[in-house]
Formats: C-alpha cells, sequence, structure tokens
C-alpha cells in the first residue's frame, strides 16, 4: 500500500512489484487498484479500480460534487503511485509556464496569444534553450571554455530535475520500494554535488589549464552528443512545425488572425479559457485531461474540437469531463462513471450507456419478478407437503421436501455468468460464498436533480406580442466610427412560444436581448436602438438569467463575505417573498436545508449559484423567460432536469446556448429522457405536463452578420453549417 498526501488530498492504492518495475518506463496501459481519493473527512472514491487503455478517449460523468475535478487533479499531480512516473501528463490549466526554472526570460506583459500558447510548452522550450545555448557556446571559436562551462551547467540543470522527481518518489513510498527509492536518491544527489562543484571550479578559474586534457576532450565531445540528441528531440517533436499547428488550433478555437497576435493580457476571462485551451492541445503528453474544455466556446469551436480531438495521436490517452451531451457523444471512446464512490467502465457513449443501463434494468427486473414468482410457489408446494410428511410420517414425502428445498437454493440467481455464456457451478462460481448463484442486481437509476420551480405567469387580461421588433437596427461606436451590430431585424414572441437564438460568440445575440429588455430592466447601461421600433406588452414582465450571472453573485459574495442563498435572495426580492416562501422556491431549485442558510454563498459551486440566479428571476415567474448559456456550470442530469420542468413553463422561453442537447429539448421539443422512455420515476410525463396551447416546437433563429434569419431545420441545419465551415 502507498499512500499520497498533498494537502488535504488524500490518495490511497494498491501497488504491485510489477507497478514498480514499470516506473522508469512509460506505461501502454494505466491499471490502478484499490484506488481510494478523500479530502479532509470527504470520501470520493472507495476501493475503486481505474484502467485506461492507450489511444482511447474517455468521458468522465458524474453529477456535481462527486470528485471528477478532483480525481483528475490526483492524476495530473502526480498523486496516483500506481501511475508510471514516466508517463507525460497534462491537464487543462496546468499549462502556465513556470518562471523560476531558469529555462527562459520572464513573459513580457505585451506577450501575444502565439507567443503565450508557444511558451507553455515547456519541454519544447527547454529543448530550444539548451540547443541554442550548445550552439552559441560552439559557435565561440575564441574561448573553449565556453562550451564547457555551458555543458557542465545544462547537465547540472538536468540533474536537478532528476533529484527533484527522486524526491518527490521518495515521499510517497514506504518498505522496501521506499528504501531503493531513497538510496536513489542519496546517489543523485552525490551526483549533483559533484557537478555543482565541478561547475564552480571551472567559474573560478576561467580558464582550461586547471583540467586535464583527457577529461576536457570527453566532456568537449560529450556536449557535442548531447546538442545531438537534442536537435533529434526537436525533431521527433516537430519544433519547427509548433507556430503552424498553434495557430491551427487557435483559428479552430475562434481566434481571430488579429486577436491571435493581440497581447494576451487584453482577453477576456472567456477567451483567456480558450488560450488555456489551446495551450493543452498544443502539447505533447501520453495523459491529457480536459476539464470543462467546451466552456466559453461558440458551437463552430465546439464541432472543431470535437473533430480534432478524434485525430489526436493514436498514443494519447483523452480524459474528459463536460456538460455538453452532444460533445460527449462524439468524443467517447469509452466512459468512466463516477458513482457510489466506485468508477464504471461502459464502452460507448452517454446516450449509449442510458440505452443499455434501461434494457438492463428491463431485462433483469423481469427476471427477477420471474424468478420470485417461481420461488413463491415453490416454497408454497414445500410448506405443503412437509405439512403432509408431518402428518403422516411419510419419509418418502420429507425426502421430497429436502430435493425440492436444494432445488430452490441452486436454481434461484443469475442464469447465465459474467460473459453471457450458460452458468456453469465449478467455472463461474469456484471458491466459498453464501449462494450457489449470483445474486440478480438490478440497475437503480438516481431520481434527477430536483427542479420544481414555479411555472405559472400571472395574467395578462389583453393579448398580444409580449416583444415585437420591426426594422431594428443596432450600432457599436469604437473610437470615432459605427460598427454595425444588428441589421433589420424583424422579431416577434408570444405568449407560450419557444424561441432559440443561435450564433457565434460576439455576432450580437446578448446586445440584441439587452435591447429587448431595455425599459423593463431598471438598468443604467440600457442600450437603445439605432432605428426601428420596440415594442413591449404593456403587463409583461420579463426575466433574464444572463451568462454573467454567476460571475455577479461572486462579486457580491465578496463584497459581502457573510451573505448566504436566502439573504441575497431575501435582499433581493425586497419583501415580496417570506423567509419561508424564499426557502421553498430555492429547495424547488435543489438548494435545501444547511446550504441555503449557513453556508456563505462565495462558498457554493457554480451549479449551486446558477440555481440561485435562477430563484432571484423565478420568484414571480415572466411571461418571457430569457435564458442566456444557463447550462454552462451544470451536470448533465441537473441539465436534463431543468429541461424537463422548462417544458411545462406556461410563459415563453427565449432560449440562447450552444447547447445542441439543450436547445432540442427546450425549443424543439425533443424528449430529454427519449432514450430511456419508459423508465419509472418521479418526474411527469412528458405528454401531460406541457401545458395547453404550447407549441409541440418551436422556431430556432441564427444571427450572422448583422442578420437574424430564421432556419427551417433547427438546430440540425446550424450543426450542419457550422460542420460545413470546417470542412
Amino acid at each position: 500500500m502507498v499512500i499520497a498526501k498533498k494537502a488535504v488530498l488524500n490518495v490511497t492504492a494498491q501497488q504491485s512489484r510489477f507497478h514498480a518495475q514499470k516506473q522508469e518506463y512509460t506505461s501502454t496501459e494505466i491499471t490502478v487498484k484499490d484506488l481510494s481519493i478523500t479530502i479532509g473527512n470527504h470520501e470520493i472514491l472507495s476501493h475503486a479500480e481505474l484502467q485506461l487503455h492507450p489511444g482511447r478517449h474517455y468521458v468522465l460523468v458524474g453529477r456535481n460534487g462527486v470528485g471528477k475535478s478532483t480525481l483528475l487533479r490526483a492524476m495530473a499531480e502526480g498523486l496516483i503511485p500506481s501511475i508510471p512516473a514516466a508517463t507525460r501528463i497534462l491537464l487543462l490549466g496546468q499549462v502556465q509556464e513556470d518562471e523560476d526554472d531558469g529555462s527562459s526570460a520572464p513573459s513580457l506583459p505585451d506577450e501575444t496569444v502565439l507567443e503565450h500558447v508557444l511558451r507553455s510548452d515547456k519541454h519544447r522550450r527547454r529543448l530550444l534553450c539548451e540547443a541554442s545555448r550548445l550552439s552559441v557556446a560552439m559557435d565561440n571559436v575564441e574561448d573553449p571554455a565556453v562550451l564547457l562551462k555551458v555543458y557542465r551547467g545544462l547537465k547540472r540543470e538536468r540533474l536537478q530535475h532528476d533529484v527533484d522527481e527522486a524526491r518527490r518518489r521518495a515521499s510517497k513510498t514506504s518498505g522496501v520500494r521506499g528504501l531503493g527509492a531513497r538510496k536513489e536518491l542519496t546517489h543523485l544527489e552525490g551526483e549533483l554535488a559533484i557537478s555543482s562543484m565541478r561547475l564552480d571550479q571551472l567559474n573560478i578559474s576561467n580558464a582550461l589549464e586547471a583540467e586535464e586534457a583527457a577529461t576536457v576532450k570527453e566532456e568537449m565531445q560529450s556536449a557535442i552528443d548531447m546538442l545531438t540528441d537534442v536537435q533529434a528531440s526537436l525533431v521527433s517533436i516537430d519544433a519547427s512545425g509548433a507556430e503552424a499547428r498553434a495557430r491551427t488550433v487557435l483559428l479552430g478555437l475562434g481566434f481571430s488572425t488579429q486577436r491571435i497576435e493581440n497581447p494576451v493580457s487584453q482577453l477576456s476571462g472567456g477567451w483567456k479559457t480558450r488560450c488555456s485551451l489551446a495551450c493543452a492541445l498544443c502539447q505533447s503528453s501520453d495523459l491529457l485531461l480536459l476539464d470543462e474544455p467546451t466552456n466559453f466556446l461558440d458551437l463552430p469551436s465546439i464541432i472543431w474540437l470535437e473533430k480534432y480531438i478524434q485525430t489526436l495521436d493514436s498514443q494519447v490517452t483523452l480524459i474528459t469531463v463536460t456538460h455538453d451531451r452532444s460533445f460527449a457523444d462524439g468524443v467517447a471512446d469509452e466512459l468512466l462513471v463516477l458513482r457510489n464512490q466506485r468508477i464504471e467502465n461502459f464502452k460507448g457513449n452517454v446516450s449509449g450507456y442510458e440505452i443499455a443501463r434501461w434494457r438492463s434494468y428491463r431485462y433483469l427486473s423481469r427476471i427477477q419478478a420471474a424468478q420470485e414468482k417461481q420461488k413463491k410457489h415453490m416454497q408454497t408446494t414445500i410448506d405443503q407437503n412437509l405439512k403432509m410428511a408431518k402428518r403422516s410420517g411419510d419419509d418418502k414425502k420429507l425426502k421430497q421436501v429436502s430435493s425440492r428445498k436444494k432445488k430452490l437454493n441452486e436454481r434461484m440467481g443469475m442464469e447465465v455468468s459474467a460473459k453471457g455464456t450458460r452458468f456453469k457451478l465449478n467455472r463461474d462460481r469456484a471458491g466459498w460464498h453464501d449462494s450457489l448463484r449470483d445474486a440478480i442486481e438490478v440497475p437503480d437509476f438516481d431520481p434527477l436533480p430536483r427542479m420544481a420551480f414555479p411555472v405559472c405567469p400571472s395574467d395578462l387580461r389583453f393579448p398580444g406580442a409580449l416583444v415585437s421588433l420591426e426594422d431594428v437596427c443596432f450600432d457599436h461606436r469604437v473610437a470615432r466610427t459605427q460598427v454595425p451590430i444588428l441589421r433589420d431585424v424583424n422579431f416577434n414572441i408570444h405568449l407560450g412560444e419557444r424561441v432559440g437564438i443561435v450564433g457565434m460568440n460576439g455576432s450580437g445575440k446578448s446586445t440584441l436581448v439587452s435591447l429587448m429588455i431595455a425599459d423593463s430592466q431598471n438598468s443604467a447601461e440600457s442600450v437603445t436602438a439605432s432605428k426601428g421600433n420596440i415594442v413591449r406588452h404593456t403587463r409583461a414582465k420579463i426575466g433574464l438569467y444572463s451568462q454573467q450571472a454567476v460571475e455577479e453573485l461572486q462579486n457580491i459574495a465578496l463584497a459581502e463575505s457573510r451573505l448566504t442563498a436566502l439573504s441575497h435572495l431575501l435582499e433581493f426580492a425586497g419583501g415580496d417573498l417570506s423567509e419561508q416562501e424564499a426557502r421553498g422556491l430555492l429547495s424547488s431549485l435543489g438548494l435545501a436545508g444547511k446550504v441555503t442558510s449557513e453556508v456563505p454563498m462565495s462558498s457554493l459551486s457554480g451549479g449551486q449559484k446558477v440555481r440561485l440566479a435562477l430563484a432571484k428571476v423565478l420568484y414571480d415567474p415572466p411571461h418571457l423567460l430569457i435564458l442566456d448559456e444557463v447550462t454552462t456550470h451544470l451536470d448533465p442530469d441537473s441539465i436534463q432536469a431543468l429541461a424537463l420542468r422548462l417544458r411545462e413553463y406556461q410563459g415563453a422561453i427565449l432560449l440562447i446556448t450552444h447547447d445542441r442537447f439543450f436547445m432540442r429539448c427546450v425549443v424543439e421539443g425533443e424528449s430529454p429522457k427519449s432514450s430511456t422512455e419508459g423508465v419509472e420515476d418521479e418526474s411527469p410525463k412528458d405528454s401531460d405536463s406541457s401545458g395547453e396551447g404550447l407549441p409541440e416546437c418551436g422556431e430556432v433563429y441564427r444571427l450572422f452578420k448583422t442578420k437574424l434569419r430564421k432556419l427551417a431545420s433547427g438546430m440540425q441545419q446550424y450543426e450542419d453549417m457550422g460542420a460545413k465551415l470546417l470542412s
């Protein structure tokens, strides 16, 4: 047993002699047995197994808070000892350059996006630095001692790196392996001390006379060999093509040619996230870990990323965590399902997993019901025969009873082996067990997260469009020029309608929403149309969930550290809600108990902040509910539960999202649980849950080059357009 600890994160895993022998080599397969991870007193994994095959793409799925990001962090920080130390692991978010490694100059304030991505590859940067230092020293024919100094300096830097790695391994091992690791550390520390001493002697003497001629000749040849090896390594990683690859990745992620050359310090938070993703994709690794890579990406960029992942090197293993179900289905070769503190493997994608799980549930439920019926019948017969045998004293009857009891024990349970073959006791049930056959374990389904917010707005009293836009134009003033954002937009939304708007980031979707709600929101930053008419229903209430809602809540929480979800909602409602009503509303959105009143708002997760922001919008249900990127921080189950509840909403919904699954469910009428239709749960039936008069299928519009146009085929047409742009 090997134990690793960093801060409050504790990791334990079983390790055999085989794993110990693989530590010096990059493994083609990773197998971790008896893996347990805890944070403080909270247990994330308990005696789980993790197996990764080279070149496969895994999607790690599980609800918010089960520990997906924690597992990725433990792998990236080398806390799982069964993973060979030579395995190159890269986690999205861990791509910032190390300024203290001495391999390059500190980052400049005006460093461009392209330069930042190129500098993030520490391995390539180190090789280029070594090649440059050796080449310059070799060209200096006037002072041959320069080459010797550079060689000894590089050798000491490499030894220092080896010592750091050996010290890390020694701190995580014990027993015989720990003793060997400490001996190796002692040996490397001795070599490092000798190397430092030889370099210091050369710096002090500053001449070659003090060195033996044979030693100088040998080290000069070693310096030439080192340069040859470094240049070969640069060729093997195609260092010369790094800039072209970086440009391709940045353009695929939505960066314009101009923005690539702009300083990285000028990027907003969303674009910095894209830049970090580009850094991760441009580095070489054996195990690539992507945690929510689709955040802040528009659909064309998501489609590009999906195709790029499919073309990764065949030896690169990928694990990704994503809330985008369509993206997960597109990249997954296999699922790692984190559930009940275990890791379950499934070959296929999320939709296939749900279908297989439902089919298994239905099949095993029928077998279990049939066996229970058979068992009940046999037990009744046994009881009757036993009663008759005791009354008549018939020994034959008693033997029949004993025989039937034996059959009852032998025939109950799984009739097939784990491989699907016919059950054989000596092959499939060897060893000591409580029963002759495996019990029938029917898969259980976790209930969807609670989403029961109010869905009935107040009466409008008289009909009419909630919002009507006629020939609306809007220009954004940059310096002294007017940049057109919207041109001739004609748009109407009536009560009960479902409307979706899609488009690339920066196309003007949020600007259009700002124009629609300008008079309904008491905002000092409201915008007005440059041309055209915007008419709003005089009694209509418009509610907006902004894509900056989570960030705004975090800023409020930082300003008032004692603020909780409950106190903030009561303050926001301004007396319209009692404490009991506020607690009920938060509970209907999945925030219940002490989380609402005792946990500081700053400590809430992203998904919990989304629920609080929705409560602020829905405490008085608006006639027009505008949702702008509401799925960003929600897990797939919460997204499905929200989609189910929104199908019941009796007001109008305007949805802006890049999540294809969510758009199809909320706007186009596709059932969120179509793959598992028929599963019994507490959710209302879809056919009965939509209010009277609500359309079965809404309309999807695309905002592109200042124009808003309806997509006849909806989201599928937009997806095809995005794929065509990349072809």
